[in-house]
């Protein structure tokens, strides 16, 4: 009995994960007020703008299943930055870094 419960409990588990690996998936307010789209592109999520200066511009690349990591782009001077993206509830926590140093952290909320 006592097997069959955990066996049952793991195969939940592992049942759930993907779906929470979703939760980055959707449109989201950047800190500076427009919207971003992140969808699945390839085996990773892209990030575009959909409103603003920017619309239509992909501004990063992520992947894993959280936290996430990849690369973040300033639309304003096209400057690529190692990212890192940690979604909790309907809060992203955006990171990007210059030379692993100098970095900037920006809190997201999802639609």
């Amino acid at each position: 009995m006592k097997n069959t419960f955990f066996a049952a409990l793991a195969a939940t588990a592992l049942l759930t994960t993907p779906a929470m690996a979703a939760d980055i998936e959707g449109n989201w307010r950047t800190a500076s007020g427009e919207t971003a789209k992140i969808a699945k592109c390839g085996g990773s999520f892209c990030i575009n703008l959909t409103t603003g200066k920017y619309k239509g511009k992909q501004i990063g690349k992520v992947s894993g299943s959280g936290p996430y990591t990849g690369t973040v782009t300033d639309p304003a001077d096209d400057k690529q930055y190692s990212g890192k993206a940690t979604v909790s509830g309907s809060t992203m926590k955006m990171r990007g870094c210059a030379l692993k140093v100098f970095c900037k952290t920006q809190t997201w909320k999802k639609l």
